[in-house]
């Protein structure tokens, strides 16, 4: 029980003393800049899908070939 609480204490005394925290701005500009990765590697992905085609089966039919789908169309 003594090395649990031992390793508590260590712990927050680590957390509180030792460790740099980022300021707000520093966190503000790191955030916005995730954001913006994430919408980027978002958009080639919707492009590569969109490219590629993604296949939807319904009910009524409807598959999505793609822009290459349609140029093998053509082609063949």
């Amino acid at each position: 029980m003594a090395s649990l609480k031992t390793t508590f204490k260590e712990s927050y005394d680590e957390l509180v003393h030792k460790v740099t925290w980022p300021s707000w701005k520093q966190l503000q500009s790191s955030s916005i800049l995730v954001l913006i990765a994430s919408v980027i590697i978002a958009l080639i992905i919707f492009l590569m899908d969109y490219l590629f085609g993604v296949n939807v089966a319904s009910g009524d039919g409807f598959s999505w070939k793609g822009i290459l789908g349609y140029i093998y169309q053509a082609l063949g």
